[in-house]
């Protein structure tokens, strides 16, 4: 069930009123591009779970939740780690896993089939970039860049992909060159690891940090260091209202305030600022 929450849900007082930092999640938070990804990781996680010597046996709800929930526990790290944790439980349930990656690459074949039509639209100018968005998303930016925060984008997708789509949607120049995305060798990227050499490299206290995301690492990164985080419970299919899901989780990793989009953009200014 989805509830629409009109403004903003407020949880606790922002830290501070003088930010000096930004840190923004991309898919969810900013881009809709690749919306619909869950309906596409889940089911295929699903099915190897199922195909499995206990999971023959097994429920396939009850298997189907189980990847649900590891699925959104590791939403905004980099997507490997959500393929490791399949091979993980495949492993639990009796089978033998393959390497994660190349569940990695099953599953991004599968999703680049379902967004192929949106990043033809966005290159051939068909699709308006701003359809593809979390409304509200450019006022929220050039909002945060006039007040002078200096922004960062951190996602969990591979980099190639995160400035190709970040160009279409013409977000780029936001964030200039901190655009940062998952690697191949995946150990050395992580947005905890981003967060700590933002504050180490510009002398910040965490109290100056803003994060904003719909995952909950990035959540609970950016409380990890005293920052403030606001959880955007974005419903990306109706573009519409709280996804109660979302909500859920975000506000048990510790989200200051809890957000639909960016459509009530003085609530949003006046707890921040």
């Amino acid at each position: 069930m989805q509830q629409d929450y009109a403004t903003i849900e407020i949880i606790r007082p922002a830290t501070c009123q003088r930010f000096h930092s930004a840190v923004l999640d991309f898919d969810g938070t900013i881009s809709l591009i690749r919306e619909g990804w869950q309906q596409i990781m889940i089911p295929y996680f699903t099915d190897l779970l199922c195909d499995t010597p206990q999971g023959r046996d097994m429920d396939r709800a009850l298997l189907e939740n189980q990847a649900r929930e590891f699925i959104f526990l590791h939403t905004g790290k980099q997507t490997i780690y959500q393929c490791i944790a399949v091979a993980e439980d495949i492993e639990k349930l009796g089978g033998t896993a393959q390497d994660p990656q190349v569940y990695k690459d099953e599953y991004h074949q599968r999703l680049l089939e379902r967004i192929d039509g949106r990043l033809r639209g966005l290159e051939s100018g068909r699709i308006d970039p701003e359809s593809l968005t979390v409304p509200g998303s450019y006022a929220l930016l050039d909002l945060l860049r006039d007040r002078g925060l200096t922004l960062y984008l951190a996602s969990g997708t591979d980099e190639e992909y995160v400035l190709q789509e970040a160009e279409l949607l013409g977000v780029t120049s936001y964030f200039e060159d901190r655009i940062y995305g998952a690697q191949r060798e995946y150990k050395n990227f992580s947005k905890r690891k981003i967060i700590e050499r933002l504050l180490r490299e510009n002398q910040l206290s965490g109290e100056q940090l803003l994060g904003l995301g719909d995952g909950y690492v990035e959540i609970e990164n950016v409380k990890a260091v005293g920052g403030t985080a606001i959880g955007v419970a974005s419903n990306e299919a109706e573009r519409c209202g709280i996804d109660d899901w979302k909500r859920e989780r975000l506000l048990g990793a510790g989200a200051d305030a809890i957000i639909p989009d960016y459509r009530d953009l003085p609530a949003l200014t006046n707890y921040l600022f």
